[in-house]
């Protein structure tokens, strides 16, 4: 699984890496409201939850679901303006200027994102179809009464919800986004720099693999992979690939593949204490690897010592070969380390990449 990007015939200077203001605070946003998917950001949601008004919170409520249970498209709206070549403006004002630039279908389609009424970002707009309209609404209802009385009021008046939308997200730079930016746009602008450098004296692909490991380019194909847990297929046609760098979206990675809209890859700048991120397979052998009861009971032995494979098959009443079978998928998976004493192959669970098997899941899943 994974999303794919073409980018047959793409200039090099139509590739762009560059902060985001609005995309930031819709990070701001989702750590407000998911911080569990955020542990290293806790002492600064615990300090603006706590200097934050009544009113904005209760506000933050009633449309979250655009930046709770998905990133909306919304906060990149630099992508969907014609051309596809849009880059984020520098301030929030510019970016929320971009978002007016949308049409209503486009809005629209893109705040329903989370209730699935469509495929993304293709098919008529729920504004003309009657069925589109119907489905998007039950689907809305299915999520509570909060989810259900916005999407009514977005379908029925776009503008309205247009206004409410940019008027909240200046409330919020008021409130405390104004502060967080003044303090990661530096950080932000500097990774910028970085990879563009590395964009123009390495070339493509050693500036993707500075972004993340699990984003690779096959120069021969012309594509772009980030290994995800879902699918998707965009293409850079006659526009340009926008990549934004986020301070507070870690261990998120996004990509925007909505159709007729500029590709964008939203990144979490590496920060020295992040762990290279294991891939979608790697992730998937080691779970699977572990799912064995017979695996689980050699990982209990290993785990407290080194044993050969004759010492393992006598423990557990089976063959050598058998057992060698049971370490070989585990060493595939990385999970357990050979080395030699004389004559003896010593096998020992790797303890360190199992302590990280749940961390790097739920960054697997959250990317």
């Amino acid at each position: 699984m994974s999303v794919r990007i073409d980018i047959a015939g793409l200039r090099p200077e139509r590739v762009a890496v560059v902060p985001s203001p609005l995309a930031e605070l819709g990070m701001a946003l989702h750590a407000l409201s998911e911080p569990g998917h955020h542990p290293g950001l806790q002492g600064w949601v615990t300090g603006v939850t706590a200097r934050m008004d009544p009113q904005l919170a209760d506000r933050m409520c009633e449309a979250d679901f655009l930046w709770r249970t998905t990133f909306s498209d919304l906060f990149m709206p630099c992508a969907g303006i014609p051309g596809r070549t849009t880059l984020p403006g520098a301030t929030l004002a510019e970016e929320l200027d971009q978002l007016d630039k949308l049409t209503d279908e486009q809005f629209v389609d893109a705040a329903l994102e989370f209730t699935c009424a469509m495929p993304y970002g293709t098919g008529p707009s729920p504004l003309v179809d009657a069925g589109l309209r119907r489905r998007a609404l039950e689907l809305a209802a299915s999520r509570g009464p909060q989810q259900v009385r916005f999407s009514e009021r977005l379908l029925a008046d776009p503008p309205r919800i247009r206004a409410w939308l940019r008027q909240f997200l200046a409330d919020c730079d008021e409130a405390f986004f104004a502060d967080t930016w003044s303090r990661l746009r530096h950080q932000l602008a500097a990774d910028a720099r970085l990879k563009t450098d590395l964009l123009r004296h390495r070339g493509l692909t050693e500036m993707l693999t500075a972004v993340s490991p699990v984003v690779t380019l096959d120069e021969g194909a012309g594509q772009i992979t980030v290994d995800k847990l879902s699918v998707g297929h965009t293409a850079t046609a006659e526009g340009g690939l926008l990549l934004v760098p986020t301070s507070l979206g870690w261990p998120h990675l996004s990509v925007l593949y909505r159709p007729h809209w500029q590709p964008v890859v939203h990144y979490p700048v590496a920060t020295p204490e992040l762990t290279s991120p294991a891939s979608v397979e790697q992730l998937t052998l080691r779970m699977t690897a572990l799912s064995h009861p017979v695996r689980m009971r050699i990982c209990r032995h290993l785990a407290r010592s080194a044993y050969t494979t004759s010492e393992l098959a006598q423990v557990h009443g089976m063959t050598a070969p058998e057992i060698s079978r049971h370490l070989s998928v585990l060493k595939k998976a990385g999970l357990i380390t050979t080395r030699r004493r004389g004559r003896y192959v010593l096998h020992q669970l790797d303890v360190t990449v199992v302590a990280r098997l749940g961390s790097d899941f739920l960054e697997g899943v959250l990317r």
